[in-house]
C-alpha cells in the first residue's frame, strides 16, 4: 500500500466513525479553578508563572549559563531534553540557485534571533496524552498523590476532550510523535507545560525554527546538499528504511545542536502567518522583527517536512502552510478547535526562551481566549 493510499485509508476511518456519530471534538473544559484567582486558560501564563519546577541544570542567568538539561514533569516518570540554542544571525531563506527551492523562500534576509531552548525532539504521545486525556490528574487520584502548587494550576489549564478513536491510526504511540493537533491545541499544551515546569514554553517562531534547525550551516540541509546523506538524518518518503508512517523519536542523528528530526518525521508547527512574500517585506525593512502575527487561520506555517514528503520538502528553508483541507473529514459545525483530522503528518516541539516576554509579546504567542468562547457560543453553550 501506498503511502498516500493510506493516508486515504484512514481519512475514510475518521469519516466513517464520525458518521457513526462518535464524535466527541466538543470543547475542552478545565478542572474547577481550584481555589485560584486567575484562570490559567483565560489568563496570560506570563502573569501567573509558579516558581521553577526543581530540575539540575535548568537555570540560566545569560545565554553564558544555558545547559542541556533534562525536563520533568512533576508527578510522573516523564521527562524530555531541553538543548540551548545561542543567540545570534543568519540567512534566512534559501539561495535561488538551491535545488528544489520555492519562490516564498527568497530573498534570503539576515535576521537575529534571541537565544532559547529547544526541545531535542517532537513532543510524543507520552507526553501529549497526559495532558489532553488527563491522564495526569488521573494517575494523581488513583496513587493518592499530594497535589503541588504546579499540578493546582496545570489541573485548571484547558485541554481537549477524549478523541473519537486512536489519533495514531496504528502507526504506533509510545515514543512516538504526536500528530493531528490544531496550532491552538499545541499553544494550549505549551500553557499547561509552563504551569507543570514554571518555566516559560511557547511554539516557536518561523525565524527560530530555521535558525535552530541550520545549527550554523547555510546549505540545503544542516549537514550540507548532498540528499544521499538525508537517510542518516531523517524520516522522508523514500528513506530506505522507512516505515509506513512516522517513526519512533530520536532514532537519527541529531543536527549538532543536538535536534533529533529537525528533517523530516513529522512537520513541525510554528508561530506564523505563512505570508509568501515575507522576506521581501524584511528585506525591504518594512516589519521590524521576524514574526509573521497571525490575523487569519490559514495558512499557518509548518516546517521541517514529513514521512510522506519527498526529501527536498526537508530543506531548512521550506515553508509549508496548514490548510482547511486538513479538517476535510471533521462535518461538525462549527469545526474542532483541537484536532486537524487529516493532518497526519503534522506534529511540534517547544521551545523556552532564555528571556521571559512581556505581555504584550505574551499574547501574540498565546492561545487567544476569544476562540474557546466563540467555539463555545458556537456550540450553544455545551461543554
Amino acid at each position: 500500500m501506498t503511502r498516500t493510499m493510506t493516508k486515504l485509508f484512514l481519512a475514510l476511518l475518521v469519516f466513517a466513525s464520525m458518521l457513526l456519530g462518535v464524535s466527541t471534538f466538543s470543547n475542552a473544559v478545565a478542572d474547577d479553578s481550584n481555589g485560584l484567582d486567575f484562570d490559567p486558560s483565560a489568563d496570560l501564563s506570563v502573569t501567573w508563572i509558579p516558581e521553577q519546577y526543581p530540575v539540575v541544570g535548568a537555570k540560566a542567568d545569560d545565554a553564558d549559563g544555558m545547559r542541556k538539561y533534562t525536563e520533568k514533569i512533576v508527578g510522573s516518570d516523564l521527562a524530555f531534553d531541553m538543548v540551548p540554542i545561542p543567540g545570534g544571525k543568519f540567512k534566512m531563506g534559501s539561495p535561488e540557485d538551491e535545488d528544489g527551492r520555492n519562490d516564498d523562500e527568497g530573498p534570503q534576509v539576515e535576521v537575529e534571533v534571541e537565544p532559547f531552548w529547544m526541545m531535542s525532539t517532537e513532543v510524543t504521545w507520552d507526553l501529549y496524552d497526559f495532558w489532553s486525556q488527563k491522564i495526569d490528574i488521573e494517575r494523581r487520584a488513583h496513587l493518592k498523590l499530594e497535589t503541588t502548587k504546579w499540578d493546582k494550576i496545570g489541573d485548571a489549564c484547558a485541554r481537549p476532550t477524549a478523541p473519537y478513536s486512536d489519533m495514531t491510526f496504528d502507526m504506533g504511540h509510545d515514543g512516538y510523535p504526536a500528530i493531528c493537533m490544531t496550532q491552538y491545541a499545541a499553544k494550549t499544551f505549551c500553557k499547561w507545560l509552563t504551569a507543570k515546569t514554571g518555566r516559560y514554553h511557547r511554539l516557536p517562531m518561523e525565524a527560530e525554527w530555521e535558525y535552530a534547525c541550520r545549527a550554523g550551516s547555510d546549505t540545503a540541509y544542516f549537514f550540507g546538499d548532498d540528499v544521499d546523506d538525508l537517510d542518516d538524518y531523517g524520516w522522508y518518503f523514500d528513506s530506505e528504511d522507512s516505515p509506513d508512517g512516522y517513526s519512533k523519536v530520536g532514532e537519527k542523528k541529531p543536527n549538532p545542536w543536538g535536534l533529533y528530526d529537525i528533517h523530516g518525521n513529522v512537520a513541525e508547527w510554528c508561530l506564523d502567518q505563512l505570508i509568501p512574500d515575507y522576506y521581501e517585506e524584511l528585506k525591504d525593512g518594512k516589519v521590524a522583527a521576524p514574526f509573521a502575527v497571525p490575523t487569519k487561520l490559514f495558512p499557518r506555517v509548518v516546517r521541517g517536512g514529513s514521512w510522506d514528503d519527498d526529501a527536498e520538502m526537508l530543506r531548512s528553508a521550506v515553508r509549508l502552510g496548514s490548510d482547511a483541507n486538513w479538517k476535510m473529514q471533521d462535518p461538525q459545525i462549527p469545526q474542532s478547535i483541537w484536532y486537524h483530522t487529516d493532518a497526519l503528518t503534522v506534529g511540534f516541539r517547544v521551545i523556552r526562551p532564555l528571556r521571559v516576554p512581556s505581555a504584550e509579546e505574551a499574547l501574540l504567542y498565546e492561545p487567544d481566549p476569544a476562540i474557546m468562547a466563540e467555539y463555545r457560543e458556537a456550540q450553544g453553550g455545551k461543554e
